[in-house]
């Protein structure tokens, strides 16, 4: 088995373990990774991510030519900011997970530091989560957001929408999406409680030990 065609089964194994834990639902989500050569492989557009074809995800070449496939998923813009701000970025995860939904909802949420500082977990494989507005799915301008980071971002959280996370490769880019849900979920479930979160000393301390990105 060649190293690309690896990568598409592990692309719909990914794909459809998040699906089968309620992670994303329907043809909600898209997802997509660099090829050996510099290309990539999206997930199409209308796709599962519980039915994902391995000889159907999207292929494009390395100057952003589809080249074959299934026609990919309308999001690409925001897929390929990632990639052309970050150059780590091998992989790029956008879910619609429900809690980090309902968390975006709230009006008092950080818009520049989204997910509160709960476990140290968030904070290594995420750093800090920027909320950007609501836009239209599929609207370019959700890309033009991700530019404006200037690559200081590696997970944004879209209001009313869902996540998107880039990481080094499609295995760490799912990890830490799925941290992001999971840190969702624990501070919707301790809204009111007055939980005790990490101090800011903490958080510097594991930004410091696991060299994590966190602009000021």
């Amino acid at each position: 088995m060649t190293a690309e065609n690896r990568l598409r089964e592990q692309i719909c194994l990914l794909a459809r373990s998040l699906f089968e834990r309620g992670l994303t639902h329907g043809s909600s989500g898209n997802i997509s990774a660099r090829t050996p050569d510099g290309g990539l492989l999206v997930s199409p557009t209308g796709s599962c991510f519980g039915r994902l074809d391995p000889a159907r995800l999207s292929r494009f070449d390395a100057e952003l030519r589809h080249v074959g496939g299934d026609r990919p998923t309308k999001e690409m813009p925001l897929h390929t900011a990632f990639y052309d701000t970050r150059r780590a970025a091998g992989a790029v995860v956008h879910l619609h997970s429900c809690h980090s939904v309902a968390l975006s909802m709230l009006p008092d949420v950080d818009p520049d530091n989204f997910l509160p500082p709960l476990t140290p977990y968030a904070v290594m494989q995420l750093g800090k989560v920027r909320l950007l507005p609501i836009f239209r799915p599929g609207d370019p301008a959700m890309g033009k957001a991700v530019r404006g980071l200037a690559g200081k971002r590696s997970a944004v959280m879209l209001a009313n929408h869902g996540p998107v996370v880039a990481g080094k490769d499609v295995e760490a880019a799912c990890n830490a999406i799925e941290e992001l849900e999971a840190t969702a979920r624990l501070a919707l479930l301790t809204r009111g409680l007055n939980p005790r979160m990490l101090d800011a000393a903490q958080v510097r301390d594991l930004v410091t030990t696991f060299n994590v990105e966190w602009d000021e």
